[in-house]
């Protein structure tokens, strides 16, 4: 809790870091985004004065000093955000580890006046960072000792900060929702599967795929989830005795439901309860001689590691490497050494320790065979991520199935968003587990009224989660016109709840029909929405499913213009993306691609702003970097059109650079789902139908279902850490009607970034970062909107 005094605003404008040296370096096992870290630091660090030095290598170059260790300019980083692994290089180093190398390297170190350090890289380098640390001011002393400092260094270098950023694709950190590469391993993974499974259809095989992992199995876990794998192995949660037997029972039964492929997924680390190996070849030997089924091995490898950063990654590098920056800037002498990272859609500090000591307790416990404790310890997205497998991947024989009576039905409503039929998918399976009947409503409220309605089962859905687009039609139109029709229809097939997948026009067509319900029975009962659109305009949810497909189909299509401007020196693109009114596609996407500027609705700018980025390009010309980049959103001003702003920048900057226009257009509503996108609308769709269960109980009276207050009728949506219910009746004081977006915006708090990023001078209020927090066992009902 803070006092009144933290009241007041904190801008980082008032924070300098003039006379300060930073020195950044990547540590361990390389990780897609690293780059895009190590490119915020630098730039937020010499935006507030401070020198900024690259240390290769790793530990290594700090030990080896000389050109290891490199003052850098604003351009050093440049044209290294869309790059995987980390440029300045990563190396396991041996000599850091004795006192000797500390020695040389707290040497190499003051001779910069470096007092300040950012460490990215897994548990192991951020431990020796601490350990350095601990050890500074007796390194200093020894060095003075020797002759080789003065005493006016000991005491002027008296200090050494450290903060760290987690970067490992397995996710293995405590007290990190997601670590730096996680979402792009994700990537390789998903792309992997998807490649995979269109040839084990054709020759109806069984593929074990082996995953990186050797003492986590997040990535494990999280590519079942998303491709709906038939058998996930993981170090965390190892089989019970007899697996062999169930799962050659499963694998065959899915067969003989018709489906024509097996997927089985195994992390490098996984084990069986008593602690033995369990090996992708042992997998594969089980399922030949058991059942005779033809089965490849694919160890997918270092193609993990490889390859370009997500749209997620190299923004949570952004915001981690600005916000470590600020951490460095206010660090003291008492301060302990901390973390950045995220936890739900909020930046956090946490002590290193903390975090370092939590990440060796899950080991401790796999050892000890404690394998529940295991999964609580690595925090509540991982036990969610694991309870909703269980939940989608097996079907319990029907007589096992609890009998409800009540009917259930699900339908998309709006435009298409990725993501879509995951959300589908784990609705009926859900709804089914629960023992109600699902009907699927195809083409929306039109086709709803057309009586387009059919029950669905649980192997109709089979396949769904990488499928983009809508697999059930979806249509824009709105309930009201044909409200008599729907209401004929709900009674027609008993139907006793509704969940409704879609964008803005799912929120309007739910209070449409709960305005109804005076004249209409039919709509008394628990309807909910879960947000699907790539516009992420939805009031009540920091995010929709969709939004993150598009944006990594804004990324991609940047990088690739990025690149056609290499060759042509000097020249400036303008790209025009999707989003209606919602600034969130243009101003994410510009802080992904490394823009230049973006035009959103939600800041209003004039002629003078226009001008003045003209001549911060003209400007930037003059430097090695050669090229801008620069998005619209396509509603954000009606008479600055795309072609106004082409026009101008083309005039203005006649002999200097020239232009160029791209419209993406509707590429960025299609696409295979990001694994995001398939995990997000999984896990938030399972929730939703597990609260339309409950409701069902509360609101079931005397052989019927009614339900016509206003906590009956919600929009399940991610909020800052948490998802929440909330009625749609209370949201509707939180919306700009006319243009079909949320009255505040989190992203709106990052839009300084990209200013900072691209060199803009800006105003940026901080308060929300400094708190450090500490790292907590969670309640079990504190839900994580992080994948």
């Amino acid at each position: 809790s803070r006092s009144a005094m933290d009241h007041q605003p904190k801008f980082f404008e008032n924070l300098s870091g003039a006379g300060k040296a930073i020195g950044v370096l990547t540590s361990g096992g390389d990780a897609q985004g690293m780059n895009a870290a190590v490119r915020a630091v630098v730039r937020m660090g010499i935006y507030v004065n401070a020198k900024v030095y690259f240390i290769y290598e790793g530990y290594q170059g700090m030990v080896d000093g000389g050109d290891n260790i490199v003052e850098v300019s604003w351009e050093s980083v440049s044209s290294i955000l869309q790059v995987g692994g980390t440029v300045i290089g990563s190396a396991r180093c041996k000599s850091f580890r004795t006192r000797e190398g500390r020695l040389q390297a707290a040497f190499n170190l003051v001779q910069r006046g470096i007092t300040n350090l950012c460490v990215i890289g897994g548990d192991g380098s951020l431990t020796g960072a601490n350990l350095f640390r601990e050890e500074w001011s007796g390194l200093l002393e020894e060095l003075a000792q020797k002759g080789k400092i003065d005493a006016e260094a000991v005491k002027k270098y008296a200090y050494l900060n450290i903060v760290g950023m987690v970067g490992s694709i397995d996710n293995d950190f405590c007290g990190t929702d997601m670590t730096i590469g996680t979402d792009s391993a994700l990537h390789r993974i998903i792309e992997v599967v998807d490649a995979i499974m269109t040839t084990a259809q054709s020759h109806q095989r069984t593929f074990v795929l082996e995953v990186m992992g050797r003492h986590c199995g997040y990535l494990a876990l999280v590519s079942a989830l998303a491709c709906g794998a038939d058998w996930v192995f993981i170090p965390e949660y190892p089989p019970e005795e007899g697996w062999e037997d169930s799962m050659c029972v499963k694998l065959s039964e899915n067969r003989a439901r018709k489906k024509r492929l097996n997927i089985i997924i195994v992390a490098e680390g996984a084990i069986d309860c008593h602690n033995k190996p369990i090996t992708s070849e042992k997998v594969k030997d089980l399922v030949v001689q058991r059942l005779g089924f033809d089965t490849r091995v694919t160890i997918l490898g270092h193609v993990q590691r490889g390859g370009t950063p997500s749209a997620f990654d190299r923004i949570l590098a952004s915001r981690m490497g600005v916000e470590a920056v600020l951490a460095l800037l206010e660090a003291t002498p008492d301060t302990p050494a901390c973390v950045v990272s995220l936890s739900g859609n909020q930046a956090v500090r946490l002590p290193l320790m903390e975090c370092v000591q939590m990440t060796q307790e899950v080991q401790k416990a796999m050892d000890e065979g404690r394998f529940l404790e295991a999964v609580r310890l690595r925090g509540r997205s991982f036990e969610n991520n694991l309870n909703t497998y269980k939940l989608l991947s097996h079907k319990r024989p029907d007589a096992e199935l609890p009998k409800t009576n009540f009917n259930v039905a699900v339908l998309n409503v709006g435009a298409p968003a990725a993501g879509m039929n995951a959300a589908v998918r784990a609705a009926v399976r859900v709804g089914m587990t629960e023992g109600h009947k699902i009907f699927a409503v195809i083409d929306g409220f039109e086709g709803f009224a057309r009586g387009k309605i059919k029950e669905i089962s649980w192997g109709d859905v089979g396949g769904w989660t990488g499928q983009g687009g809508s697999i059930l039609g979806t249509k824009r139109t709105l309930p009201a016109k044909y409200l008599e029709k729907i209401a004929e229809q709900m009674r027609t097939n008993n139907i006793n709840a509704l969940m409704v997948i879609g964008g803005f026009e799912a929120y309007l067509g739910l209070l449409e029909l709960s305005a109804a319900r005076e004249k209409y029975d039919e709509f008394c009962v628990p309807m909910v929405m879960v947000p699907a659109t790539v516009s992420n305009n939805v009031p009540g949810s920091d995010f929709s499913i969709g939004a993150d497909t598009a944006l990594n189909t804004i990324t991609d299509t940047c990088d690739r213009i990025k690149q056609s401007a290499s060759g042509t020196k000097r020249r400036v693109f303008i790209i025009e993306t999707m989003g209606g009114y919602c600034g969130y596609l243009a101003n994410m996407g510009a802080l992904a691609a490394g823009a230049d500027a973006a035009y959103i609705f939600e800041e209003q700018f004039d002629i003078r702003e226009l001008q003045a980025n003209v001549e911060h390009l003209t400007e930037k010309m003059k430097t090695s970097i050669q090229r801008g980049l620069v998005l619209r959103n396509e509603n954000c001003n009606e008479n600055y059109t795309t072609d106004f702003i082409y026009q101008l920048y083309s005039e203005e900057g006649k002999g200097v650079f020239d232009c160029r226009k791209n419209v993406l257009g509707h590429m960025q509503q299609g696409g295979a789902p990001s694994p995001f996108d398939r995990n997000f609308g999984t896990k938030i769709s399972a929730k939703a139908m597990q609260w339309i269960s409950k409701k069902l109980k509360e609101t079931y009276r005397k052989g019927k279902v009614f339900a016509n207050t206003d906590d009956s009728v919600c929009l399940l949506g991610m909020r800052r850490r948490n998802l929440v219910f909330q009625p749609v009746a209370e949201l509707k004081s939180e919306t700009d009607f006319v243009h079909r977006i949320p009255k505040e915006q989190w992203w709106l708090k990052l839009r300084p970034l990209m200013k900072i990023l691209a060199k803009y001078k800006t105003s940026y209020d901080v308060s929300d970062s400094g708190q450090l927090e500490h790292v907590a066992m969670l309640p079990k009902e504190a839900e994580t909107g992080a994948i």
